[in-house]
């Protein structure tokens, strides 16, 4: 079985920097596109960032120029770098991955960590 650990989260105040880790470990890695996701309480998961495994980058408007998504083959990590956090970026961060092509649809996602909270302050 597939599996996937996030690590990373914490509090931070606005305008500064979280880098997320997730480790990915029981299958190929390099065969899957890779995502962030995130969620509030009440509110389903939002598409955050993925790396497909054409290497193409795809990113949510509300985070396009923040956060940049990078992954490591050889280690089987994925990456998200988040600058500039606002206090809408609080959620919890789900790393999350898929055999194939790339999607922003939760529902064609087949592998999911556990989830890192993020809090950003003011």
């Amino acid at each position: 079985q597939a599996q996937l650990a996030e690590s990373g989260g914490g509090l931070v105040q606005a305008g500064g920097s979280l880098r997320l880790t997730c480790i990915a470990s029981g299958r190929t890695f390099s065969s899957t596109t890779v995502a962030w996701f995130r969620q509030v309480p009440g509110k389903g998961r939002e598409f955050v960032a993925s790396f497909s495994t054409s290497g193409r980058t795809y990113y949510a408007d509300s985070v396009n120029g923040r956060f940049t998504i990078s992954r490591d083959n050889a280690k089987n990590t994925v990456h998200l770098q988040m600058n500039s956090l606002k206090l809408e970026d609080t959620a919890v961060y789900f790393c999350a991955g898929r055999d194939g092509l790339h999607s922003n649809l939760v529902y064609e996602y087949d592998y999911w960590g556990q989830g890192t909270q993020v809090t950003v302050s003011s």
